[in-house]
Order: C-alpha cells, then structure tokens, then sequence
C-alpha cells in the first residue's frame, strides 16, 4: 500500500539576470526565488490497485514520484510504503519497489544486457533459480532473445525500453512507478510495451 498525506515540497532556484553580468552577479550574490512544486498532496493506493497521475508540464508529478520512493524528502507530510517510510527506512523500502523514469536507466552501458540483468539481481539479492525462471519469462514477454548479448549503448530506444521493463520486474517489487517510461518513442512500440 502507498499512503502519502499532505506532502509538499518547494524548491529554492537562482533567480537570475540574462547575461554575462547577470550571471556574475548571481554567483556572488545570488538572489534566490522560491517555487513551489507539490502542494499539499494526499493519496492513498491499496495493493493491486493501479492508478494513473496525469498533469501538465511542470505540474510535479515526478516531484511527487520522487517523494514516494524516498528519492527526495517532502518539506511537510508524510510517506508510507507498505508501513515503511521511503526517507528513514530506504533500503528496506528499495527491496519492495521499483521505479522507472523514462530519462534515467537502470542499465549500464557498457555491459550487454545479460550482464546488467545479472547485476540488477545480485543489487535485490534474487537467488540464481529464482532470477532464471523470471528472466526466461520477461525475455519471452518483451521480446529480448535477439538482443541479449549486446551491450546496453548499442541498442535502439526501443530496444532499451524493453530492457529496462525487463530490469525493474526482476526482483517482482510490490511496488512500481513509471515516470513517463515510452517517452519518445513510436506508437507501435509503446503498444508493445
């Protein structure tokens, strides 16, 4: 279950003048505005339920995916995963989620792709049996068999896509959040994926 109640989080940006002068004047005495990202937001998500958080540009939904999973502390309210607090209980929340940004990977790219499966599951402390048997079905379901031995630089956007897909269900986190995860790329394979 993720239970979040009243969260909020604003940021304190440089706010600068166009130029070079304004450039220097803002790293000797920067002026510093406040923007506020996520007011006051609560929310509550039983187990199997699925749910969708929509918004314009800039509205703060990856602020507020980033709050859940503990990547950034709110400045008010509270966050549960499964009773565990993302900010004070991390690795244990880590072991139970996953999450997908659709600008950051899971993957390194200079392994192929079996190795950095390999790596993801040694990260979750997946047994080897456990880890064969799930990456045999997310290699059929995604379609990756061809792809296997090539290193993670080497591979289409796509290609990636699926990867990464493949990546976050290898340890089967109760939880997971997608961040914009097809971002930029084709209508047929956002239906794949």
């Amino acid at each position: 279950m993720i239970q979040a109640e009243h969260l909020s989080k604003t940021y304190s940006v440089i706010d600068k003048e166009v130029g070079l002068k304004g450039s220097i004047k803002a790293f000797f005495k920067p002026k510093k505005k406040l923007i506020p990202a996520v007011q006051d937001i609560s929310l509550q998500v039983e187990k199997g339920e699925i749910i969708g958080y929509i918004g314009s540009n800039g509205s703060g939904k990856s602020t507020t995916i980033k709050m859940l999973t503990g990547v950034l502390f709110p400045d008010q309210g509270q966050v549960g995963i499964n009773g565990l607090n993302p900010q004070e209980q991390r690795k244990e929340v880590n072991k139970q989620i996953d999450v997908l940004f659709g600008q950051k990977s899971h993957l390194d790219w200079n392994l192929p792709v079996q190795e950095s499966f390999i790596l993801h599951a040694k990260i979750y402390d997946v047994p080897d049996q456990l880890f064969k048997e799930r990456l045999t079905v997310l290699i059929d379901l995604l379609d990756l068999s061809d792809i296997m031995k090539q290193s993670i630089r080497n591979l289409s956007l796509g290609q990636r896509v699926r990867c990464e897909f493949a990546a976050i269900f290898i340890h089967q986190p109760a939880v997971v959040f997608l961040d914009e995860p097809t971002i930029g790329l084709a209508a047929s394979v956002k239906g794949t994926i």
